[in-house]
């Protein structure tokens, strides 16, 4: 999610983890915190059990959401409208920050005009947000001292999750809440170690460090110290390598620790792509439902394996250290990258260790120029650490905004690129469990795991459910435009009227077999949380 707000840079957390316990009010959306961030979320019990309140907006009653002090359900992709709708309140109540607007922000007045067209009825039309509770929570937010916002991907996962992350960006820049201990923009990464791989350049736009790739000088850096010629073009997202295969311009891919069969949307389109493919690459600790289509897979390493580092999710830099040797005919991710790479001719890809490789990303990366592997065996050390007597950065902004001054941007509410109709009346949203991870690639062979649950399910509100005259724990079709799976159904009140919720673990129920990639224009990330479906009840006597 790297540059997705222009105030914010990299999409990184603007303040640390611990940093949460001392929050004053936590406004949480599109993040199912307890259940994917569960060390997170301790901080954010720690913070209530001292005073702060914590908001959650979102479709489904969670379990965060039932810990919180003010809970509400918003109309799937309707984010922008809600945001807009608080700093609506905020500017008429006059909550808002204007010592912070005037000197640290521009672009103000034309946000502001924008703002003024979201009063609370338009938005509980658009939303289903009451107009009282959108109130609660602009002077909750607004008015306490240290504010944090916590989102994850339930406000990314959208055609408009770049206007909605800006939007958030605007709402903190309204209110002063940034730059201090305990407040800003808090996106929650996906998994352990996403942070450090866009900060190490696993985004087709930037070179390590959030360096762009079509900056001549920087380019020039890169090509020095790795003695190649590099091009200047942007690249692919995944979504997009999927489509070029389909278009015929891409004929090979190399794949490491990823499982598009069941993590990409329209699973059955991926499928067809990666069959269409010349050649397939994949590096894996497990022969995943991708691994099974490759034609040469490469054994990789789990954690407990390597050396190195990770980077988490409020940009702390960790050291990992190696418990066992790699089993089998298994080998370190990097070693079997240098190993690639001098088969393809490159030169420079003799490292002695890890550290060696570290170094070099601390050499080429500003960010990361103050770090090593002594510092970060004694210190805690969050980039941006430019120099050795750095100490590093907890919060970023304290004095001014990556860009200079930071930007308000005039942000319109459009709907999901997928409405329901006649055809399809239900909406589908994704996301995860407790118990399992991504794809089920690991946490689907732990047996303590699997005992927990092992099984997709669908959840449907009870008033739903009636109106298609279905059962607690009865199997039936759901089909999208895309396909369809077979799935039992959870009756619940915790989902919204009108909405159902798969889990993505599940190879033998796919959700995204149902789910939308349509992309979002700026960031290319797919719309796996808004599609539209429809639900049959199965006749098994004709089976």
């Amino acid at each position: 999610m790297a540059g997705l707000a222009a105030a914010f840079g990299s999409g990184a957390m603007t303040n640390s983890v611990p940093e949460i316990e001392d929050a004053d009010c936590i406004l949480i959306t599109g993040s199912n915190t307890t259940a994917s961030h569960p060390l997170v979320a301790s901080r954010i019990m720690k913070a209530r059990e001292k005073g702060a309140k914590v908001i959650v907006i979102d479709p489904r009653k969670t379990h965060i959401a039932h810990l919180a002090d003010l809970y509400v359900k918003q109309n799937l992709g309707t984010d922008v409208a809600w945001i807009n709708g608080l700093m609506h309140i905020i500017l008429k109540e006059g909550w808002h920050n204007q010592a912070f607007i005037d000197e640290r922000t521009e672009g103000f007045e034309e946000m502001k005009k924008v703002v003024e067209g979201y009063p609370p009825e338009k938005v509980e039309e658009i939303t289903g947000i009451p107009k009282e509770t959108l109130r609660k929570i602009a002077e909750l937010y607004a008015k306490s001292e240290k504010s944090s916002i916590i989102y994850c991907m339930g406000i990314t996962q959208h055609t408009t999750g770049t206007d909605n992350v800006k939007s958030l960006a605007n709402l903190a820049m309204l209110t002063g809440q940034v730059g201090r201990p305990s407040t800003g923009v808090n996106p929650l990464r996906g998994q352990n170690n996403v942070q450090g791989s866009t900060d190490m350049a696993a985004i087709p736009n930037k070179y390590p460090g959030y360096q762009d790739v079509t900056n001549s000088e920087i380019r020039e850096k890169f090509e020095k110290a790795w003695g190649v010629s590099l091009s200047p073009n942007v690249g692919l997202t995944v979504v997009e390598m999927i489509n070029a295969v389909e278009e015929g311009k891409l004929k090979g891919l190399y794949i490491l620790g990823e499982n598009p069969m069941l993590s990409d949307p329209d699973s059955n389109h991926v499928e067809k792509a990666l069959d269409d493919l010349e050649f397939l690459v994949v590096q894996d600790i497990f022969l995943t439902e991708t691994a099974r289509k490759a034609n040469v897979v490469l054994p990789g390493t789990s954690f407990a394996e390597k050396d190195g580092t990770y980077t988490g999710t409020d940009r702390r830099v960790q050291r990992i250290r190696k418990a066992i040797e790699p089993l089998g005919e298994a080998r370190e991710d990097w070693k079997i990258l240098c190993q690639v790479a001098q088969a393809l001719g490159g030169k420079g890809f003799e490292y002695p260790s890890p550290k060696e490789v570290f170094d070099e990303i601390a050499e080429l990366t500003p960010i990361y120029h103050g770090i090593d592997y002594d510092r970060i065996e004694k210190e805690v050390i969050h980039w941006p650490c430019r120099s050795k007597d750095d100490p590093g950065s907890p919060y970023l902004h304290k004095d001014g905004f990556a860009r200079g001054k930071g930007l308000f941007t005039p942000i319109e509410y459009k709907p999901p690129a997928e409405l329901p109709d006649e055809e399809y009346p239900l909406q589908l949203t994704t996301g995860r469990l407790a118990f399992h991870f991504h794809t089920g690639t690991m946490t689907r062979v732990s047996p303590s795991l699997v005992h927990e649950i092992n099984e997709a399910y669908i959840e449907l509100h009870p008033k739903d459910a009636r109106s298609l005259g279905i059962l607690q724990g009865e199997k039936v079709k759901v089909s999208s435009r895309r396909g369809s799976v077979e799935i039992k159904v959870l009756v619940t009140p915790d989902i919204k009227e009108g909405v159902a919720f798969i889990p993505f673990h599940f190879a033998e129920a796919a959700a995204n077999r149902l789910t939308n990639a349509a992309l979002d224009p700026i960031a290319k990330i797919p719309e796996y949380k808004v599609c539209a479906i429809k639900i049959e009840k199965i006749d098994r006597r004709k089976a």
